[in-house]
């Protein structure tokens, strides 16, 4: 049994052409902060690791992978998650620390 292509129209595109994983990850950390759960993203990646690199982000964060878009370009899709793990600003690799998402106040 074959799974169903991912979507072919995405809510958000993120163009990570040229970037390598860190700057890609980075760019997509940025780009779907706002955006509502449930949205698809298509994510455009040159880099070679991204087909591995992505599934295992969104494995880390909580988000679907979906797989990569049929076509011309290496477009691949992923689904966002209401209850996704946040990782740092500065490293997508990394989840952020409890201290880190909620400051005390005092």
């Amino acid at each position: 049994m074959t799974s169903p292509p991912p979507p072919a129209d995405p809510g958000l595109t993120v163009d990570g052409t040229g970037l390598l994983c860190v700057t890609l990850l980075l760019r997509l950390r940025d780009q779907i902060a706002d955006a509502p759960p449930g949205t698809v993203v298509h994510v455009i990646a040159t880099d070679p690791a991204a087909p591995l690199d992505l599934p295992a982000w969104c494995h880390m964060t909580g988000h679907t992978y979906l797989g990569p878009v049929p076509g011309e370009r290496p477009v691949y899709a992923l689904r966002l998650t209401a209850d996704a793990r946040a990782t740092r600003p500065d490293a997508p690799w990394h989840p952020l620390r409890r201290q880190q998402e909620q400051p005390r106040s005092g």
